[in-house]
């Protein structure tokens, strides 16, 4: 049975990121016995499959700054992974030098990579208290934070695909400040 290519998977973005995968997965096969070839290899494998993880966690969410924090993830296992490449070329323990071709297929990813996160909605987005995208440090900032934030919108994702909850109006908060009541007479 054929697997359904997921929506991700088929974005630029994705696809180079699967030709960096499947170059560490080479450069990690080719690299001769040492005592760091085991190292170097799972840091440039598990680099890569991050690399794809992120974007994925990226389309997941429509968040500008979560969209952004797996985008800075994305660019640091690119160059944990480009240095591992570089390291095992220092020390001799790859059998051909995958330095250049590394470095050509990364500039690939980066080209395609910028071009996807132009395309993420800044205006979409809300404070996340740690003044990393917003300077909350004016009551003006504050005030743009909160004009920024769509409830409705970010709160109707959630309703789309999900089934009927109920009706939290049906919970009785008179019920509940009884039972308080009751556990507080008990002491």
């Amino acid at each position: 049975m054929a697997r359904r290519l997921e929506k991700f998977e088929k974005l630029p973005v994705y696809q180079k990121s699967q030709e960096l995968f499947d170059l560490a997965d080479v450069i990690a096969e080719s690299l001769k016995e040492d005592s760091m070839k085991e190292h170097l290899a799972i840091q440039m494998c598990s680099n890569a499959a991050l690399i794809q993880a992120k974007i994925a966690g990226a389309e997941g969410g429509s968040l500008y700054s979560l969209r952004m924090q797996n985008a800075v993830l994305i660019k640091l296992a690119v160059q944990d992974m480009f240095n591992a490449v570089s390291f095992a070329s220092m020390v001799k323990i790859n059998e051909e030098d995958y330095v250049q071709l590394m470095r050509e297929k990364v500039e690939e990813f980066r080209l395609v990579f910028v071009e996807w996160i132009r395309g993420f909605d800044k205006s979409y987005d809300i404070p996340d208290n740690w003044a990393i995208r917003f300077d909350t440090s004016t009551p003006e900032q504050e005030k743009l934070e909160e004009l920024m934030f769509d409830e409705d919108r970010f709160f109707g994702e959630f309703n789309e695909d999900d089934e009927d909850t109920g009706d939290f109006d049906d919970f009785d908060d008179d019920s509940y400040d009884d039972e308080e009541g009751d556990d507080e007479s008990k002491n």
